[in-house]
Order: structure tokens, then C-alpha cells, then sequence
């Protein structure tokens, strides 16, 4: 059976997330087929890139919901706040989200992915992970064992989160930061690129920094 799938998001995000699909219909069986990209707003540049790719832009997110009820679809946007709420109206319209994995990442065993979630290429995801709905593992990001994140949780490139740590909802780690081994992320925090995180991040926080404070 054929998984017909749509990515929301023509920007650099989403066309990450088109090389992590079109990557697992190269190496696996071929029952993916991309049908296109949504966007409220693409901008010139990122339209002209998808027709260099014959990637179809079908039109804004209204295009999606026309399309049949089996058609699932990735967030491929990097704001853990504009992916809830893009998240939160195509729940209410009972689509739903694919999952996306491509074949140079590792997953542990043990390890469980919430819809929607993608990771993307040299991602390494350890043992007895738990990753919430709609979060993004970018390229060459590790997790720890042990770890849970959160919904629309965002890891970007090249972080590292240590073993036994508890990231919460919407939180953003950024890019070569370093979360040490059991700390506590709170909801919606913003962890700085090249940070080194201590101690526990209180809900709504910025850290940045070496320490990161």
C-alpha cells in the first residue's frame, strides 16, 4: 500500500525534510510517493528551489486538507511554536502525520517516536528513548539513553544530549549545545547554540553560554 505523504514548510527546514524522504524511498521499499509542498508563504527563492527538485508547491495549508483523508503529512518547520499550531489544525481536521527516519541515523532499541517526529541524516537516537509528537533530531544530533522529549521538541544540528534527561514541550536546543547527564529541561525553553548546560532550565528559559546561565 502506497503512503502518500505531503511536507508543510518550503523553507531550508522543509527541503531537509524532503532529502530525509526521498532518502527512504531510495533505500527501502517503494511505497513512499511525496506529493508536494504546502505553505502559506513560500517565498520566490524556495519555490524556485522546489521546481529545481520537481518538487509540486500545491498552494498553502488549505491545499493539504482538500486532499483525501488517507494523505499524511510532516511539519517541516523548525519554531516548536509554529509547528503545535500548525500541529494543533491538522489534529482538528484528523490528518494524520508521518514519521521519518532516514537510513543514516541510528535508533536504539527500546526507543519509541511520536508521530510525526522526523531524524534526520548521522542523528544517533540511544536505547530506551521517548520522543513526544512532532519532534525534530537534526542532522548529526545525539541522544542520550534514557532521554525523553517532549511534543514539537526541536534538537538542532550537531547537539548533544546526554543520557537520562527530561526536555519539555516545545523546547528548542540549539545548535552544538551539550545538555549533561540528568538534568530537566523545562516546557518551551530555548537553549543557546554551543551552550553547556549544567543544572536544571526552568520552563520558558534562555540559557546560553559556557556554563550556560
Amino acid at each position: 500500500m502506497t503512503i502518500d505523504v505531503i511536507v508543510v514548510g518550503a523553507g531550508g527546514f522543509g527541503r531537509e525534510v524532503l532529502d530525509v524522504v526521498q532518502a527512504m524511498v531510495m533505500q527501502g521499499p517503494d511505497n513512499i510517493r511525496i506529493l508536494g509542498v504546502v505553505d502559506d508563504a513560500p517565498s520566490e527563492q524556495n519555490t524556485s528551489f522546489l521546481a529545481e527538485r520537481r518538487i509540486p508547491m500545491l498552494g498553502p495549508l488549505e491545499a493539504l486538507l482538500a486532499q483525501p483523508i488517507t494523505v499524511q503529512y510532516l511539519i517541516g518547520v523548525g519554531s516548536p511554536r509554529v509547528r503545535e499550531s500548525i500541529a494543533g489544525r491538522l489534529d482538528g481536521a484528523q490528518r494524520a502525520p508521518f514519521t521519518a527516519i532516514h537510513p543514516s541515523a541510528t535508533v536504539g532499541s527500546q526507543s519509541r517516536l511520536g508521530p510525526g517526529s522526523i531524524v534526520c541524516a548521522g542523528a544517533q537516537v540511544s536505547t530506551n528513548v521517548t520522543a513526544g509528537r512532532h519532534t525534530h533530531i537534526n542532522p548529526a544530533s545525539v541522544i542520550g539513553h534514557d532521554t525523553e522529549l517532549g511534543d514539537w521538541v526541536s534538537v538542532n544540528p550537531a547537539a548533544v544530549i546526554s543520557g537520562d534527561v527530561r526536555v519539555g514541550p516545545g523546547t528548542l536546543i540549539g545548535a552544538n549545545a551539550t545538555v549533561l547527564q540528568g538534568l530537566t529541561i523545562g516546557a518551551r525553553a530555548v537553549i543557546g547554540a554551543a551552550a553547556c548546560v549544567v543544572r536544571d532550565v526552568p520552563q520558558n528559559a534562555t540559557v546560553k553560554g559556557v556554563p550556560a546561565r
